[in-house]
């Protein structure tokens, strides 16, 4: 007869994640809320195309991104993501209007990606948890 922990789920395997804000203290809060979803691996990028050359070396489970930087927006960070043949999910967050998010995740996925969640910032955990199922 096998054991119940033979029975039982095997444990969710730690999430990449990779964050892209041009805010530090954001990214920090980000680092925070992740930690308390699970083991994640965490790595915060304040420039679009540093987080590009994460993307190619080391695709992550999710893509975490603001909508509006200085260098690269969200929306060139997420054509170049598609084009490099991104496939994990992504979460978009901004301070902009509402509309303006929407509109940004429907040409998210209208390039391919898979939008799990669009929110003003900041983000809350429960939104994070609810975009993440952890």
């Amino acid at each position: 007869m096998p054991s119940p922990a033979a029975n039982a789920p095997a444990p969710e395997a730690p999430l990449h994640v990779l964050v892209l804000d041009d805010d530090p203290l954001l990214l920090e809060m980000m680092r925070e809320m992740l930690a308390a979803c699970g083991p994640n691996t965490v790595v915060l990028e304040t420039e679009a195309r540093n987080a590009l050359q994460h993307l190619a070396q080391s695709m992550p489970d999710v893509l975490i991104c603001d909508l509006m930087m200085p260098e690269m927006d969200g929306i060139e960070f997420l054509q170049a993501a598609a084009a490099q043949g991104y496939q994990g999910k992504v979460i978009l967050i901004s301070a902009l209007e509402d509309g303006v998010r929407e509109a940004a995740g429907e040409l998210a996925r209208a390039l391919g990606l898979q939008v799990v969640g669009s929110f003003r910032k900041p983000l809350e955990q429960n939104q994070l948890r609810a975009a993440l199922a952890c």
